[in-house]
């Protein structure tokens, strides 16, 4: 497995997970930031030198954990960070409604 860092950037309505190595282009997991409780992961891009890597599900556990720490809920519009969630049972509770 390639090693990678994941880090935060955030706004103040959107932000992002970006995963970076040597070498390799970015990896990310973008969100908008609903309210100081709810965000919405709206993409997750992972470059063909990334693929089957583990890069895009640790981006999305990534988010569930902050989420978790911070008490905020992810509502999953991104198919990839919805089936990845989807996948995971222990992820679930940071599981938010639909948007209003």
């Amino acid at each position: 497995m390639a090693e990678f860092e994941i880090t935060e950037e955030r706004g103040d309505t959107k932000g992002r997970y970006v995963a970076r190595a040597p070498g390799k282009p970015d990896a990310e997991m973008t969100f908008s930031i609903m309210n100081e409780k709810t965000i919405i992961i709206d993409h997750t891009g992972v470059p063909d030198e990334w693929r089957g890597l583990g890069v895009g599900k640790a981006l999305v556990e990534r988010g569930v954990l902050d989420a978790r720490e911070r008490g905020v809920r992810i509502i999953p519009l991104c198919p990839f960070a919805k089936a990845q969630i989807d996948k995971h049972p222990e992820w679930q509770d940071v599981l938010g409604g639909k948007p209003k």
